[in-house]
């Protein structure tokens, strides 16, 4: 029986720790590590399916991520992706049709037509050179769309379906609005029936004024006209067969061209030809379009309107090469028979700046293998491009072939021409000679050796230029360099330190002294000490002496500042000056007073002794309504301070919140930004701090140990009677609260709605008016410190616990199951 229930036990138990392990592994992924350029497209697609599954909205799935961590920056980077993901699959599942506005041209039949899609851009993979022309007809920014506001033209094909407005004016008037039947033929009041159908509105019309004039003299005289317009136009069919993007019958208005046809089909697919588009009317071709002519020049020769059951075919294109290189258009061409080479690099745009244009290398195809070759620039008017050729523009090399470089000190340093014969004293006079700090002793020539390694040549400057030495031809790409004394030595100069206006570096000058440096400084500060100026000054000794010294120390004294200043102690590179305050030099101190005085403000202290009763007392005392138990006292103090006192002032409030808040998720920079109180409080000084005062002994025994002397920038801050209790934190309403004497701090906690779920209740801290900070004490309960007015009661967060990662959990479930397993042994 026992055996049983602990098999029983154990079973309950893996099922259980298994259900956390898959909980765990579930919530394993980090968004906040997540990176979107590391994710494949497929895995974006699984992301938005799920968003989709749950029922979420894109924004809705982009809120998600942030809240499990993702960085805004990821995810301005994942709409991105979203985005260009939906639009190619838009590209590959609909095109823009050309929609024809009557009702009838709204309706698909069972032809084929592709009726109200929105138009889908074609993205091209980015690493496939373009086929020239392929953006023609799938560039939303040009769009061949009829113009159905134009003037009728005179040429236009009248067919059923058509309108016709006939207007007589003169002697006569009368208008007609006329639509062509089914049998092409339109009834005229007075005329009778008139067939129109396959006449030009020219025709039409003439046709027209003779049937009317039987009816209406004057026409034949003049005094009556004749006016005939297209009014609402009919919609035809169009069939674009071959290589074309998208295939099929289009729906049409009547007056649209071969273009907007092309348009509404996505133009010649990839391997469709561009140079001969043929258009077939009554099984017979009657007009083609290379397209070519409209890219390169602008000219639309072939784009004739269309008919009825037109057909537009495109055939395969027959020959078809790649530019690449430095080209203005890489890319795909096709070439017409009779095109030369020449020809197709009018359509490239021509050479980029940096080709190398005297030869082009080619790969072609033959019949069995590929094979390369070399185009000259004499060639490339006769060179017959061939299907399948792979043009290669390279760059021009990037050296010269009559270039020489000075460097260095002389006057006009740079690149010259490498005349025959050029020497370096000459390349020297080019360069407007040496300057005064050139270093005549050695220069040097770097020389490319024939294999382009390279070596130097050194010479004597000095003789060279005076002729005592062999003068050197120069070759091409060679560098001279003449050096600077400067350059082969150290920068010298001296450091000055101390009571001086600008204090710092200066660059050292042969015969610098003393009071040259002072003056560059700007002048002795009132606190300089002249008595006992500090020189120290870099010691040059022996690496094989072995001493302690480390610099030589050089005192100087004055009677005045002005002798000071106009001192001739003359200085070496590296001097190090100190000029120091002098003894018992003071600055002066001010502090602030705040509040419930007589006389706030600015005060500066009389003397180091100077304590905060004496401050109060020449403030003129406290007023009546003045709150003593919660004056304070803020000092200014610096980083190191700040650690100096939380380890040594238990008292001091910036302390008391480090210990309260020990392993708090809340940080004691956070408690102390919150804390309220009077518009002192925010005044920026660095870091501050308020030091805990009773101001009600203070007061009332001066000099006592209760009353602290005074420091620089100190602000005492009296407040009057305060009323209000804040309560902040892990509560459900933080605000404040009116006190209520002998009121425990659970009644506050209470009237702000209670302590939250994360509200670590054992540590909640009073931070009092004066800046005094209370815990809560830990026994057998919690005792929670007094409430007194103006008091602040702060609630910490619970720390936040970091979730098992999954290898942490599969490690305690293999060590759990470890156990058990011996256990069971041990059982047995």
């Amino acid at each position: 029986m026992m055996k049983r229930f602990i098999l029983n036990s154990i079973a309950i138990f893996i099922l259980v720790l298994g259900g956390f392990i898959n909980q765990s592994l579930a919530q394993a992924v980090d968004y906040s590590k997540v990176k979107v350029e590391a994710l494949s497209n497929t895995q974006v697609l699984q992301l938005m399916t799920r968003a989709e599954e749950e029922g979420l909205s894109q924004d809705e799935m982009f809120a998600n991520l942030i809240n499990q961590g993702m960085p805004e920056s990821e995810i301005s980077k994942l709409r991105t992706r979203v985005a260009r993901i939906r639009r190619d699959q838009l590209g590959k599942d609909q095109l823009t049709l050309m929609v024809d506005p009557s009702e009838e041209g709204r309706k698909a039949d069972n032809s084929g037509d592709l009726l109200n899609t929105s138009r889908g851009e074609l993205v091209e993979n980015e690493d496939t050179p373009p086929i020239f022309g392929s953006s023609l007809f799938r560039n939303g920014n040009i769009r061949f769309e009829p113009n159905l506001n134009m003037a009728t033209p005179e040429d236009y094909i009248i067919g059923a379906g058509d309108q016709l407005l006939i207007d007589l004016t003169g002697d006569n008037e009368a208008s007609y609005q006329l639509a062509v039947s089914p049998e092409g033929t339109i009834r005229v009041e007075y005329v009778g029936i008139v067939s129109v159908r396959g006449l030009t509105i020219q025709a039409a019309r003439a046709k027209l004024r003779n049937q009317l004039a039987q009816t209406y003299t004057s026409i034949r005289s003049g005094r009556t006209q004749v006016n005939l317009n297209l009014g609402n136009i009919r919609s035809i069919k169009i069939t674009l067969t071959g290589f074309v993007t998208q295939p099929g019958t289009y729906t049409l208005p009547s007056v649209a061209t071969v273009f907007n046809a092309l348009y509404a089909a996505g133009g010649p697919s990839d391997r469709g030809t561009f140079r001969n588009i043929q258009v077939i009317r009554n099984n017979k071709i009657v007009g083609s379009i290379d397209a070519y002519d409209f890219l390169v020049n602008g000219i639309q020769s072939g784009n004739i309107r269309l008919e009825d059951q037109d057909v537009i075919h495109i055939p395969v294109y027959k020959n078809r090469v790649e530019f690449q290189g430095s080209i203005n258009r890489p890319g795909f061409y096709e070439a017409k028979d009779g095109e030369r080479f020449a020809d197709l690099l009018e359509y490239t745009g021509g050479f980029t700046a940096d080709a190398y244009t005297a030869k082009i290398r080619v790969f072609s195809t033959t019949d069995r293998d590929r094979r390369i070759n070399d185009i000259y620039q004499a060639d490339f008017s006769s060179y017959q491009p061939k299907n399948g050729d792979q043009y290669i523009v390279e760059e021009i090399l990037d050296r010269y072939e009559n270039r020489v470089q000075m460097e260095g000190a002389v006057f006009r340093p740079g690149f010259y021409q490498l005349d025959d014969g050029l020497t370096v004293k000459q390349l020297i006079q080019k360069a407007d000679g040496i300057k005064e700090d050139a270093f005549m002793s050695r220069a040097y020539i770097n020389r490319l050796n024939p294999d382009n390694t390279q070596r130097l040549i050194s010479f004597d400057l000095k003789g060279l230029l005076d002729g005592t030495i062999e003068d050197i031809l120069l070759r091409r790409e060679d560098r001279v360099i003449i050096s600077s004394i400067f350059d082969l030595r150290e920068e010298y100069s001296v450091n000055i330190d101390g009571e001086v206006r600008k204090p710092g570096k200066f660059s050292f000058a042969e015969d610098m002294t003393l009071g040259n440096v002072i003056h560059m400084a700007g002048g002795l500060s009132d606190a300089a000490n002249i008595e006992r100026i500090e020189i120290a000054r870099r010691i040059r000794k022996n690496v094989n002496q072995r001493d302690s010294v480390l610099s030589e120390l050089l005192i100087v004294n004055f009677d005045n500042k002005e002798e000071a200043l106009q001192s001739d102690f003359e200085l070496k590179p590296f001097d190090i000056i100190n000029i120091r305050t002098s003894t018992g030099y003071q600055y002066q101190k001010q502090i602030r007073i705040e509040g419930e005085v007589l006389y706030p403000g600015v005060y500066t202290l009389i003397s180091r002794e100077e304590t905060i009763s004496d401050i109060i007392q020449r403030a003129g005392g406290v007023t009546d309504i003045a709150y003593l138990e919660g004056s304070s006292l803020q000092r200014k103090i610096s980083d190191s301070r700040i650690a100096l006192d939380n380890s040594q002032s238990s008292g001091d409030a910036d302390s008391a919140i480090s210990e309260v808040l020990e392993d708090d998720a809340i940080t004691k920079e956070k408690i102390l930004a919150s804390t309220p109180g009077s518009a002192a409080r925010n005044t920026p000084l660095n870091f501050s701090s308020y030091v805990g005062i009773d101001l009600d002994k203070i007061i009332s025994k001066p000099h006592s140990r209760h009353d602290l002397l005074m420091e620089d920038g100190d602000i005492i801050i009296v407040p009057r009677q305060l009323q209000t209790i804040t309560v902040r934190g892990e509560v459900l309403n933080s605000n404040r609260i009116v006190y209520r004497k002998g009121r425990p701090l659970t009644y506050y906690i209470n009237q702000a709605g209670g302590f939250t779920s994360r509200a670590h209740k054992s540590k909640t801290f009073v931070q009092y008016a004066n800046g005094e900070v209370r815990s809560t004490i830990k026994g057998l309960g919690r005792i929670y410190p007094e409430v007194t007015p103006g008091a602040e009661i702060i609630v910490p967060q619970k720390p936040v616990k970091s979730p098992m990662s999954a290898q942490a959990v599969v490690g305690l479930s293999s060590a759990v199951i470890s156990t058990l397993a011996i256990m069971l042994s041990l059982l047995r």
